[in-house]
C-alpha cells in the first residue's frame, strides 16, 4: 500500500524556515564574507534535515498498527485511554529534533473524535507529558469497530501541533495527517487484546514499522 503523498520530499511546513535560513546565509556571505555565513549555512542544513518528509510504503496485514511517527519507543504499558474512555495498551514514540516529524495514520478508519488540549511543554520523553503537555487526540474507529487513539503531544521545544483532519474524515494507514515542530511525542492507545511488536528503547519509522498487532 502506498498512501497519497501531497507534497515534495521536504515538508511544506518547512519551506518558510528553509527559505529564511538560506536567505540569511546569502545576505551574511554578501555583507561579511562566506566564513561568517557558515553558522547560518549550518542552520539551513539543520532546517533541511528536520523538515525532510520521505514517502513511505505500509506493510500488508489487516491487524497491524503502524508507527505514527519516527522515533524511539519510550512506553509499552497498560493504561487508561482518556479520550475513548476505556482500558488500553499504550505505546509511545518519542521524537527528537533529528527525527522526521510528519505524523501518519496507524490504522485505516474513520475519525470519531478530534480533541485538542492546551498544556505545558515538559520534556516529551517523560511519562507526565502524556497528561500535562499540549496535545491533540484522534480517536479512530476501524471498519470492524475497533478503536485506536493517536495523540500528538508537544515537547520541550515544540510549540506547534498541526493537524489537518477532522471528525468524520477517513484515514488510510500511512496517510499523513499532521506535523509537530521541533521535538515531541505520539501516544497510541489500542485495545488490551493487542500484541505489542516493539520494546522500550527500540527505534521505529512512521508507516514502515509495526507497533502492535490486533486480533
Amino acid at each position: 500500500m502506498s498512501p497519497d503523498y501531497p507534497h515534495p520530499i521536504i515538508a511544506r511546513e518547512g519551506w518558510l524556515y528553509l527559505g529564511a535560513s538560506l536567505a540569511l546565509a546569502v545576505v551574511v556571505a554578501a555583507a561579511a564574507g562566506w566564513v561568517w555565513s557558515i553558522p547560518f549555512g549550518l542552520l539551513a542544513l539543520f532546517v533541511l534535515q528536520f523538515f525532510r518528509d520521505p514517502p513511505r510504503t505500509a506493510p500488508e496485514g489487516a491487524g497491524l498498527v503502524l508507527a505514527p511517527a519516527d522515533g524511539r519507543i519510550v512506553a509499552v504499558e497498560a493504561a487508561r485511554d482518556p479520550y475513548a474512555d476505556r482500558e488500553a495498551l499504550k505505546i509511545s514514540v518519542f521524537m527528537n529534533v533529528f527525527n522526521v516529524h510528519s505524523n501518519r495514520a496507524p490504522v485505516d478508519g474513520h475519525i470519531e473524535r478530534v480533541a485538542y488540549f492546551p498544556g505545558g511543554f515538559v520534556n516529551a520523553d517523560l511519562d507526565k507529558a502524556s497528561e500535562e503537555n499540549e496535545r491533540n487526540a484522534l480517536v479512530i474507529r476501524r471498519d470492524d469497530g475497533v478503536q485506536v487513539t493517536c495523540v500528538q503531544i508537544a515537547g520541550l521545544v515544540a510549540r506547534r501541533i498541526l493537524c489537518y483532519v477532522a471528525e468524520g474524515d477517513r484515514l488510510e494507514r500511512g496517510q499523513r495527517f499532521g506535523f509537530i515542530r521541533f521535538g515531541s511525542r505520539v501516544d497510541v492507545y489500542i485495545p488490551p487484546s493487542g500484541t505489542p511488536r516493539v520494546a522500550i528503547g527500540e527505534k521505529v519509522h512512521a508507516t514502515t514499522s509495526v507497533l502492535a498487532e490486533l486480533p
